[in-house]
């Protein structure tokens, strides 16, 4: 099957030259017109006691933009660094550049506003062992500017850890901070269809936890990303918060079942927020969260009833 993405040497090729040893993981990013890029590969190149590793950068922009950064930067700190210029402005064809790209047996991924904590790729490789798991997620801690609102602060809405379950188990999850085995990998790949929507790692992982991949958390994987003021708006976190609700309505209409029970369900919990919301009034974080919640639901409606996915990319 022939490839979305262009593989050839002039568009993936080694920026240092790869070291004798044997790679256990290939830590990608994915990456799109971000200087930070160069504070999330320093960060990565700083692990300690990590699991030998190289990185790959999937280059998302129509023009190859990061591979002067990426040059440098690799250069600099004499680490190999595999560049991958996968263009479409569609992260999902970024990402399965950035599969195709390496064979270790494990693959990590970080997103390019992000900076690791020195032992978040051993805490990965640690908790992965341990739990005997597929796949292992890291929390996300948001960073927030001095001037933040204080209510956004409160809130916390931007930080980031799976959803585990009533059952103990976590049934999907995130690309900005995980580590995987790759033979659980195996063909799949994340669908271009939601690749400038969004939703394209929630799917991915729940296709794994529906074949039988064990999904765990590693609380000491930490990883940093900074907030801009304009996601520090409400109304940007209720359109994010819309448009997750519209990938779990995805998953919800694949499951079978009743869709008008699924909807009436969904209404509900929306319709609570909403009293919790007027309820709080007076509380600016309480309200907020509220809201906040009751737009997840509402995604979660919009979906089951065919209303076409946010573009959020």
């Amino acid at each position: 099957m022939s490839s979305p993405f262009d593989l050839s040497p002039s568009s993936a090729r080694d920026l240092v030259a790869p070291p004798s040893r044997e790679i256990d993981v290939n830590v990608c990013v994915c990456t799109f017109r971000r200087p930070s890029l160069e504070q999330s590969l320093r960060s990565i190149a700083a692990q300690l006691g990590a699991p030998s590793f190289d990185i790959t950068v999937a280059d998302n922009d129509d023009a190859p933009t990061a591979e002067g950064l990426v040059r440098r930067v690799g250069a600099e700190l004499g680490i190999s660094i595999h560049y991958v210029h996968a263009p479409a402005r569609n992260i999902s064809i970024a990402r399965n550049a950035c599969l195709a790209a390496g064979s270790a047996g494990f693959v990590a991924f970080l997103d390019d506003d992000e900076t690791a904590d020195a032992g978040w790729l051993a805490a990965l490789w640690a908790t992965l062992s341990e739990a005997q798991a597929d796949v292992v997620f890291g929390p996300v801690r948001a960073a927030y500017p001095q001037d933040a609102p204080a209510w956004a602060t409160q809130a916390d809405l931007h930080s980031v850890q799976p959803v585990v379950r009533s059952d103990g188990k976590i049934a999907t999850g995130y690309t900005c901070n995980v580590m995987m085995r790759r033979k659980t990998i195996g063909a799949l790949q994340f669908d271009p269809q939601f690749g400038r929507s969004g939703g394209e790692d929630t799917w991915f992982f729940h296709q794994l936890f529906s074949h039988g991949a064990t999904l765990a958390f590693s609380p000491n994987a930490w990883v940093s990303e900074p907030t801009s003021a304009s996601r520090l708006r409400l109304g940007w976190l209720l359109q994010r918060s819309f448009r997750a609700g519209q990938s779990h309505g995805h998953i919800l209409s694949t499951r079978g079942g009743g869709r008008l029970s699924q909807i009436v369900s969904a209404a509900s919990k929306a319709a609570y927020c909403g009293v919790d919301a007027a309820l709080g009034v007076a509380a600016p974080t309480r309200w907020r969260k509220a809201l906040v919640r009751g737009a997840l639901h509402a995604g979660v409606i919009a979906r089951l009833v065919g209303i076409r996915d946010l573009q959020l990319y």
